[in-house]
């Protein structure tokens, strides 16, 4: 009788494992990694957008049965499957039509990363090359590995570019699928007038033509990203919306703002003598308005801990520093995005983009303070998110983003319906308020970065209410 309980022990524990090896090995790992770090959202989601995830997109062979179950499960979490669009693997059908199958059967969004079709502008050919008076190319080296160069010198590269886009398009109509969400990370291509660049195109004839006021940075500034716009509208939004009108298409880091940018890619860096707004060691740079140009049907900010934020201010409140900062990027785009325009934000935690040996006394955000920062972002009227991360940040990234998203849809009808009542970011640590009205209610949420626990007055349509401290909750008050 022992034995016949020690083998059934053990059989029992072999079954186990073989069920836990083939549901491991069922999804993909980034893939599995999502379903293992989230769960089923308690409220519904109706038709808001998705959360999106960087771990939750690839180019995955899956059976049409399979798609429909993995889409299945991602949606009832919240997350929306993005499939990838592989320059040059357009006949690749069984990455990404299964996923469109499925997502169009179960009434969702298609949705799509087009990335790699975009590559490359500047593709290293010496007709891309700025030239100087004497007629030799060269380029521009200030922007890491990528060599820029002439701004004026890629219109014949636009035909290459929307090639990559077609074949995939056409695909798509064949089987009467039409694509909802499609969004671009193309950053280190094609104008850009920051780093070098401005030296640079002073030397070249061709930069001098084309831009009579050169000397003058605006008007060099105007020029290239007015280039910068025209490209994308000519050969990605409008390629895209030509076949499917009511797609929301966007690219990464372009949105509606007061005219600056209150932070800096991995890629750029301030040089002397251009124009900028200073706040304590912080240089905002003046920024075109290039979101309606475009074309783009959503807006993409990118809410980051980049590195060097940390020390641009000297806040006692260490987690203020990035606070301060997050909230101001994320605070410009949601007051001057019209409200019939989506916005969709890149959103990270852990400390973005450090040096190889950074600095220990930098301390990276907190969990707590992440989080209410996420909750501020939508209550100013961000519609969803969008993660990017490194692999070896999926789990901790995810574990912090999705309990905000699940926990907010409970408030849909804000969401969807309300107005945000305040666009302002204090400049010492003390309280943040954000919310959103809907009819005579507000949706609220208050954050205190110095201690204040006393009841704090704001006016709304002339009225003044009074908002009581209720940490890591949200409020709604009758107006």
């Amino acid at each position: 009788m022992k034995k016949m309980f020690w083998i059934t022990l053990f059989l029992f524990g072999v079954a186990a494992a073989l069920h836990a090896q083939s549901k491991q090995d069922r999804w993909p790992e980034q893939i599995q990694l999502v379903l293992d770090n989230t769960e089923p959202l308690q409220y519904k989601r109706g038709d808001r957008l998705p959360l999106y995830l960087w771990p939750a997109k690839g180019a995955f062979i899956f059976s049409n049965n399979e798609a429909e179950e993995i889409v299945r499960l991602l949606d009832e979490r919240g997350i929306g499957f993005v499939s990838v669009w592989g320059k040059g693997s357009a006949d690749k059908t069984e990455q990404y039509l299964p996923i469109a199958r499925a997502q169009a059967k179960l009434g969702l969004r298609i949705n799509i990363d087009a990335t790699s079709c975009l590559y490359s502008f500047y593709n290293g050919s010496s007709e891309t090359a700025h030239i100087t008076k004497d007629g030799k190319p060269f380029f521009d080296d200030s922007f890491g590995k990528k060599s820029m160069g002439c701004p004026f010198a890629i219109d014949h590269r636009q035909e290459d570019i929307r090639d990559n886009l077609l074949p995939f398009i056409k695909n798509y109509a064949k089987e009467g699928l039409k694509v909802d969400f499609l969004f671009a990370d193309w950053e280190v291509d094609g104008p850009i007038e920051w780093n070098n660049a401005w030296e640079a195109s002073k030397q070249c004839k061709r930069c001098c033509a084309h831009i009579p006021e050169i000397d003058n940075f605006f008007a060099f500034q105007k020029k290239i990203r007015d280039k910068r716009s025209d490209l994308q509208r000519s050969v990605y939004a409008e390629t895209i919306l030509d076949a499917f009108p009511q797609a929301l298409v966007g690219n990464y880091a372009v949105y509606s703002h007061n005219g600056f940018r209150y932070w800096y890619d991995y890629f750029e860096k301030y040089v002397d003598g251009q124009p900028a707004l200073t706040d304590h060691r912080a240089k905002y740079r003046h920024w075109a308005n290039e979101f309606e140009q475009c074309g783009y049907t959503y807006a993409m900010p990118v809410v980051y801990t980049w590195y060097p934020t940390y020390n641009w201010y000297d806040f006692e409140n260490k987690d203020y520093r990035w606070f301060y900062n997050m909230l101001l990027v994320g605070s410009n785009p949601a007051e001057y995005t019209a409200a019939n325009i989506p916005i969709i934000t890149f959103v990270h935690w852990h400390t973005t983009a450090p040096p190889e040996n950074p600095d220990p006394a930098i301390k990276q955000m907190s969990k707590w303070a992440y989080q209410e920062l996420l909750w501020h972002l939508l209550l100013r009227g961000h519609d969803t998110f969008f993660l990017w991360a490194p692999r070896n940040e999926f789990a901790a990234e995810i574990k912090l983003l999705h309990p905000v998203w699940a926990e907010a849809q409970q408030f849909g009808e804000f969401l969807e319906k309300g107005i945000p009542i305040n666009f302002s970011t204090p400049d010492k640590p003390g309280t943040i308020i954000s919310g959103l009205r809907h009819k005579n209610l507000i949706l609220l949420r208050r954050t205190d970065f110095a201690g204040n626990t006393n009841p704090v007055a704001i006016k709304i349509k002339n009225k003044t209410i009074n908002i009581k401290l209720l940490p890591g909750k949200c409020q709604i008050i009758e107006l």
